[in-house]
């Protein structure tokens, strides 16, 4: 196996690996530190050249933290470029009212932290690529699956740097963490359930100034939610729509969006319109609620958003598909060292994570209804909800829902120390 900067070089990818991950985002870079950091030889498959993608999920909450800190990766973690938060605050024509306070929240961890999702995945994969056992190979594309008498047995890929001659890796266990528009998902033909969803995002950035709002907050107005990160420097912004409008929104120009965030937050005065010149300023995310009826088929593992897609309420997205990657390694480590894993054993992962996918799918389907109204509603909800107005002013509720955006259902823990066959590590290089 390759390590290091290996990793980074342009050579193909081996011919087998004990574990091959397709997909590099939370899901897949976690697991990929996790197996390497536990002595399993582990390929991970990235289609992008690298991680600049703007308008990703960015939400570290505390769960993730606290696995930060049992991997002894905390104090990298907090070296990255990233904006805390201890409360959320929602602004309504009435006034601000608490939507998340993170102060009292047990364990270690008493904040959320916005980090760039792509410092983080390159500090998840910098600090994977010191332990030999792990490699990373970019621009590599999966596009089907090697079975055999019905078990998966490995992948087809090919480069996306203009070597377009398809190859083959062989793997004892394929992860498919590859996102919501998962490739390896439709080459297996597994079957999802679709609860659908009232709306879709924009997102788009804009300049900060002295007189702002001094940490995130969301701003509500009539059947729209505007979410507002702080980044430092900047806002990220979300600009939710009923389901199915953007293409009428982009008919009517872009001075239509400008005047919607105008109206919503004044205070950002020209601002608006410097930053927002073309659509081309804008990323667009079709918001999808599904998951996977079964998780697995022999030789096969589904993770992430590639199991479940989640909606952007309470950006658990990140955090949920990190807690499925420590529960996947708990489980299969000891099956993977003995080199024979079971479709029982890749049923423990979903039986562990079952529960806390379709609680977060219930209660981000819930908000939504209560906030953007049901799918095809002719008439957004107005004002602030009653379930949002009672939790805001009872206490005991704001802590439950803080406590559910942050730590979640179920919270997972590292359970394997590093192996001693990969105890032998390279100097870690320094985070962008």
């Amino acid at each position: 196996m390759t390590g290091g900067d290996d990793a980074m070089a342009p050579q193909s990818p081996p011919a087998a690996s004990t574990v091959c991950i397709a997909g590099c985002g939370p899901a897949g870079a976690v697991l990929g530190l996790l197996l390497a950091r536990a002595g399993i030889d582990v390929v991970v498959l990235e289609e992008h050249a690298d991680f600049l993608r703007d308008f990703r999920g960015d939400t570290v909450h505390a769960s993730t933290m606290q696995v930060l800190a049992e991997l002894d990766l905390l104090e990298g973690f907090q070296a990255l470029p990233q904006q805390r938060t201890t409360n959320i605050t929602l602004m309504t024509d009435d006034g601000s009212i608490p939507l998340g306070d993170f102060t009292r929240l047990p364990g270690r961890f008493q904040c959320l932290s916005m980090v760039p999702q792509y410092e983080f995945l390159d500090f998840l994969t910098t600090e994977a690529a010191r332990y030999p056992s792990f490699a990373l190979h970019r621009r590599v594309e999966v596009v089907g699956l090697i079975e055999e008498n019905g078990t998966v047995t490995g992948v087809r890929y090919r480069r996306t740097d203009g070597n377009d001659t398809e190859a083959e890796l062989r793997a004892l266990l394929t992860v498919a963490a590859d996102g919501r528009h998962s490739a390896v998902r439709r080459a297996a033909g597994m079957s999802v359930v679709e609860f659908g969803a009232p709306l879709d995002v924009l997102w788009y950035r804009l300049p900060k100034s002295p007189g702002d709002p001094q940490a995130s907050f969301a701003r509500l107005v009539p059947g729209r939610l505007l979410p507002m990160i702080d980044r430092g420097s900047y806002w990220q912004g979300a600009y939710t729509m009923p389901k199915g409008t953007v293409a009428s929104l982009r008919a009517a120009g872009i001075e239509a969006l400008r005047a919607d965030v105008e109206r919503a937050m004044p205070f950002l005065g020209d601002r608006v319109r410097t930053a927002l010149r073309s659509w081309d300023d804008t990323g667009f995310l079709e918001v999808r609620v599904n998951r996977l009826r079964r998780w697995y088929r022999p030789g096969l593992l589904f993770i992430g958003d590639a199991a479940h897609a989640m909606s952007p309420v309470a950006g658990i997205g990140i955090n949920l598909a990190i807690q499925d990657a420590v529960a996947t390694a708990n489980a299969l480590v000891p099956a993977l060292r003995a080199g024979a894993v079971t479709t029982r054993d890749l049923r423990r992962v979903q039986r562990r994570r079952d529960l806390p996918t379709r609680v977060t799918q219930l209660v981000q389907r819930a908000v939504q209804r209560q906030v953007f109204g049901a799918a095809g509603d002719p008439v957004p909800p107005r004002g602030v909800p009653v379930p949002l107005r009672l939790m805001s002013r009872v206490p005991p509720l704001l802590r439950l829902f803080s406590r559910f955006m942050a730590i979640g259902i179920r919270n997972e823990h590292v359970a394997f120390p590093t192996h001693a066959a990969s105890a032998v590590l390279v100097p870690a290089r320094s985070p962008r």
